[in-house]
């Protein structure tokens, strides 16, 4: 099935700097699609590569099978929200709202009918008379988003809309917008460097490192089997634990480590025995005080004990892996309440819970 928006092996070069090296990314129709990552990833020329604000070196730009490298911005089927909304303060959130319309030349009457339904779907209708500065951050990103979808584009561009917000607003904002894009079936390509919002945004998500694409697929699948290190460390909490792969049977791999011999799961294609490897494990996924018997595991010994509301962070270390901490995450249930710094304790972990890294050479 062809996609709604595809970016075919894009490049882009600032000077001598190459941002953007053969990133090829496909956007399905109604799909919620974040592209995540740092700072200085290039995920924002992305997203202005898309917008039309900026050319692309080489590749192409393809929607619906159309080439739009060299459609001008107000030809694309696009429309996008700025992290700090871009509203005409002069105007009222009505007129805001309606402006694309009446540069397009729509009878006065119909933008009317226009602005008042989309003020209404954004949860805004009684408050088109009041100017932004009137308006709290979220009610000012609603307009923002009411005037990106009232030319009913295909596809809206979200630049980090939320980031300016405090913690307990961008929640509201960040189920408001899943909500808005599902009632209304179009397409959102979403640009933000947090991973808790990409993870409960997304239908799917793509990791972007210095120009390139690190990994891309559902949020779960990405969460609990990365297949790179910065996407293991980049994506949530994580420990990255190096040794050499001992043996491999069908996914289940042996790790050799300076403090112990550890189990994890390889997808994809295997690296052979003997190469650098990292066992990747979720805090959640170690468990404490494992069969000091069983022939796979690692001793440790707590470091730091930290309540963080409905979990408890556990920080431990084995002096054979000099400078790394090992993370436990629990529920502030009780369990652990005994556990202070200074204890000797077992861990271990399944070995679906762990996924196998292969170290660049």
């Amino acid at each position: 099935m062809q996609p709604l928006l595809h970016l075919n092996n894009v490049s882009k070069r600032y000077g001598a700097v190459r941002v953007l090296d053969g990133i090829d990314i496909t956007v399905a129709d109604n799909e919620f699609l974040t592209i995540l990552g740092p700072s200085g990833s290039g995920k924002t020329t992305i997203l202005r590569i898309i917008g039309g604000f900026e050319g692309i070196d080489g590749g192409s730009l393809m929607f619906e099978g159309r080439d739009l490298s060299a459609v001008p911005i107000n030809r694309r089927p696009f429309n996008t929200v700025f992290q700090d909304y871009a509203l005409f303060h002069h105007m009222t959130v009505a007129e805001n709202v309606g402006y694309g319309l009446k540069v397009r030349g729509r009878p006065k009457a119909e933008i009317a009918a226009r602005v008042a339904e989309v003020l209404d779907t954004v949860g805004l209708g009684t408050l088109g008379g009041r100017y932004p500065a009137q308006m709290s951050g979220g009610q000012r990103q609603r307009v923002a988003l009411a005037r990106a979808i009232i030319c009913e584009p295909r596809l809206i561009l979200l630049d980090e809309p939320l980031s300016a917000l405090d913690v307990e607003l961008r929640a509201q904002m960040q189920r408001f917008l899943k909500s808005l894009q599902r009632r209304l079936g179009i397409a959102f390509v979403f640009i933000t460097h947090d991973q808790e919002e990409a993870i409960a945004l997304s239908d799917r998500i793509i990791v972007v490192n210095r120009g390139r694409i690190e990994q891309e697929g559902a949020p779960e699948e990405l969460y609990r089997r990365p297949r790179t290190p910065f996407t293991a460390s980049f994506l949530g909490d994580n420990n990255l634990i190096p040794g050499t792969l001992a043996a491999i049977d069908g996914r289940l791999c042996t790790v050799d480590t300076a403090a112990g011999r550890l189990d994890a799961t390889v997808d994809g294609p295997a690296p052979a025995p003997g190469s650098a490897v990292l066992v990747a494990v979720r805090p959640e996924h170690v468990r404490l005080d494992a069969d000091p018997a069983a022939p796979h595991g690692m001793s440790a010994e707590v470091a730091d004990v930290r309540f963080l509301g409905a979990n408890v962070m556990i920080e431990l270390f084995n002096p054979a892996l000099p400078g790394a901490v090992i993370k436990v995450r629990r529920l502030a249930d009780g369990s652990v309440a005994g556990l202070r710094p200074g204890a000797s304790v077992r861990l271990g972990w399944a070995a679906d819970d762990a996924a196998l890294l292969q170290v660049a050479p």
